[in-house]
């Protein structure tokens, strides 16, 4: 029998705008902890597709999502995962998700009106554990839609060595009144931060701090190889500021060979996926998407037509001009890649650098850390906001490296930012990070994207080695995704600071990992001569150089 024909055989009955009902179950895991889900279905509908959402933060609130797919003629599944809301068992952030995934769709594929062909949904923790479900083979698991998720716990929590402290620490405490957060994320040793936060320990916060490498603390929730592997459609929506980027769009690319794969990217951080307003920058109308519909049309493509209609792989918003492209690919296949040297006298160029002072120097105290943005009397000194803020005037010389290029035409980017510089420190250990910002002539600096790497993390993860005071590396550092069109007139600037606090934990300088106390204040240099060209590079689209 044909695929096509098969489908067509198996296609449920149309029961669009038809009423349904919503009752309460409890659903046995094999350990017999039950969870309790919210279950939507058509009476009398017969067999036909389920989508599915295994939530922590109370199925309740998926009521009116849930509501739109059942009147899109889907039966319905929203579950409280594990520990949380109306389900039993106890909470350990991740530690059951593939298991209990799998013995839900399990349950689903024996109900009377499930024909066994099921799509997951949600963002977030509900975007993680469609991986793990999935990772694990489960029934009847046929198309994804993942939003701003992971599927390597560690490399979404680590960059480039360096650990997103204000994110765990929050989340692995909860709502806890009265915490001084400005204080408590500077507490060291970084393995006690749960004595600084207070009342009952915090297990989880101090196993993720204290195992700051790939090792197999964190082996579980690797699920690189067996999300390779997969053969599943899945759609992949995400914001170029949002903290999950990276990992989202690498579950793209890790799944892109294998087809019916697609990657929404938009201007968005992690908590305004889908609107126009993010940080201090609107973005227009233009910014704007129903994810609800996006992931209807995706589910519907494959759980309901025969002969689904060709998708552009990818769709992604140019900040800037502020409109929509597709690409069959990410990067799109005729970005090249452009490089801006770091220069002397603070400049930034198309051309590698000549005969010129061999490095600039800036100061790095683990006990006044570069803020992640700039401070004002609304947000205090340490602000942990991912999306766009005016990063103001530089700062002194002293903290951070400031390099711009007054743009005399109009250049247009999009795909992964690196830097590749060449470095040193005075120090066993130091960070660098990187910032792109387009500064408007108005003077608002919007950043664009960040990255950050750790001395000590240069060359291995699992295998961090010591700088030695005063040698010259080579890094290269991850500044991120994004994609802009800059016009003439505007400045590219490139600034290097050796920490961007809270959003990362501070780098002690001294080499003692996780668990030392002591600081060191660190010299640290960018080198810029022709033996050794410190540069950003760029995936431009309009290069005419």
């Amino acid at each position: 029998m044909s695929r096509r024909l098969f489908l067509a055989l198996a296609a449920p009955l149309v029961l669009i705008g038809q009423p349904f009902q919503r009752q309460t179950v409890r659903i046995p895991m094999r350990d017999a902890v039950e969870l309790a889900a919210d279950v939507y279905t058509h009476p009398g509908g017969g067999k036909g597709p389920v989508l599915l959402m295994r939530t922590p933060y109370n199925k309740d609130a998926q009521r009116e999502t849930a509501e739109r797919y059942a009147r899109a003629g889907y039966a319905v599944v929203v579950e409280d995962t594990r520990g949380r809301y109306a389900s039993s068992g106890a909470t350990l952030p991740y530690n059951n998700e593939g298991q209990d995934g799998f013995d839900t769709l399990e349950w689903i594929s024996r109900q009377p009106w499930s024909n066994g062909r099921v799509g997951m949904w949600g963002a977030s923790h509900p975007g993680a554990v469609q991986w793990q479900a999935a990772a694990e083979g489960a029934y009847g698991l046929a198309v994804l839609a993942p939003t701003a998720t992971w599927s390597s716990f560690y490399r979404n929590i680590y960059v480039g060595g360096a650990a997103r402290l204000a994110l765990i620490a929050r989340a692995a405490a909860g709502p806890r009144p009265g915490v001084d957060w400005s204080k408590v994320l500077l507490h060291l040793p970084l393995t006690e931060m749960d004595r600084a936060i207070g009342g009952e320990p915090l297990p989880w916060l101090t196993g993720i701090l204290s195992h700051n490498k790939p090792d197999g603390f964190l082996k579980r929730l690797d699920l690189t190889r067996e999300v390779e592997a997969l053969r599943l459609p899945a759609q992949h929506i995400v914001g170029y500021y949002d903290f999950f980027s990276r990992e989202s769009v690498a579950n793209f690319q890790r799944l892109r060979r294998n087809g019916n794969q697609q990657l929404i990217l938009g201007p968005w951080d992690h908590g305004t996926v889908g609107k126009r307003k993010v940080g201090e920058v609107d973005f227009g109308a233009a910014a704007e998407i129903d994810v609800v519909e996006e992931n209807l049309a995706w589910f519907d493509r494959f759980l309901k037509e025969a002969d689904p209609k060709p998708f552009p792989p990818v769709r992604y918003f140019s900040m800037g001009d502020g409109v929509w492209r597709t690409s069959r690919d990410w990067p799109p296949p005729q970005a090249q890649q452009a490089s801006f040297y770091l220069r002397d006298n603070g400049s930034l160029s198309w051309r590698a650098p000549k005969d010129a002072p061999p490095e600039d120097k800036f100061r790095t105290d683990p006990a006044n850390p570069a803020p992640a943005v700039p401070e004002n009397e609304a947000r205090g000194k340490y602000a942990a906001i991912w999306g766009p803020v005016d990063q103001g005037r530089t700062a002194p010389g002293d903290e951070q490296l400031t390099y711009d290029l007054t743009l005399s035409e109009a250049i247009e980017f999009a795909g992964p930012i690196r830097a590749e510089l060449w470095v040193s420190a005075n120090t066993p250990d130091a960070d660098w990070v990187v910032k792109l910002i387009s500064v408007r002539p108005c003077g608002f600096a919007q950043n664009l994207a960040v990255g950050i790497q750790r001395g000590s993390f240069r060359e291995s993860e699992l295998h961090p080695t010591p700088l030695v005071p005063g040698k010259v590396y080579k890094i290269n550092v991850d500044v991120g995704h994004a994609a802009a069109h800059l016009p003439a007139g505007h400045i590219l600037r490139v600034q290097i600071a050796g920490a961007y606090f809270p959003i990362y934990d501070r780098n002690t300088n001294t080499g003692d990992g996780p668990e030392g106390k002591r600081t060191l204040v660190s010299t640290q240099s960018v080198w810029h001569t022709p033996a050794m060209p410190s540069r950003i590079v760029l995936p431009v689209l309009n290069r005419k150089r």
